[in-house]
């Protein structure tokens, strides 16, 4: 998934047209709203996890990834298949500069309510900021 977001990233700025985003939360809601809407067609909601602001979860209702897929084998059982977008995230946000840890805190395939894929930035919003001199 990794290398999927290194290269969607080009095709998500050149066709999205969406302006900088000034902050984490921003950017937790432009993954949910406008690149989850354009690549899968669905809309997760955005959660803050953080008094820092700097952890959000995604939370979706419906995971297009799974439709075809039954149960997993009971010798693959800590499989994670769709991982898959954690990576994509993951290379996307580390194109625009961003560092992020992405993991999946709940899946449906795996028993749980709902599916979740959590979001940590790994730097301080004022880390990002260059001098000029």
């Amino acid at each position: 998934g990794y290398s999927i977001g290194i290269r969607l990233i080009d095709d998500f700025l050149a066709r999205s047209d969406v302006k900088k985003c000034r902050s984490y939360s921003e950017t937790a809601d432009m993954i949910a709203q406008v690149a989850f809407k354009m690549y899968l067609g669905v809309t997760p909601s955005v959660s803050c996890r953080s008094a820092a602001g700097n952890e959000f979860s995604l939370i979706l209702d419906k995971n297009p990834l799974v439709d075809f897929v039954e149960e997993l084998p009971a010798e693959r059982a800590s499989l994670w298949y769709c991982n898959l977008l954690c990576g994509v995230i993951r290379g996307a946000l580390e194109m625009v500069h961003l560092a992020a840890e992405v993991t999946f805190l709940q899946d449906r395939l795996k028993g749980d309510a709902m599916t979740e894929i959590g979001i940590t930035f790994l730097r301080k919003p004022e880390d990002r900021k260059h001098k000029r001199n």
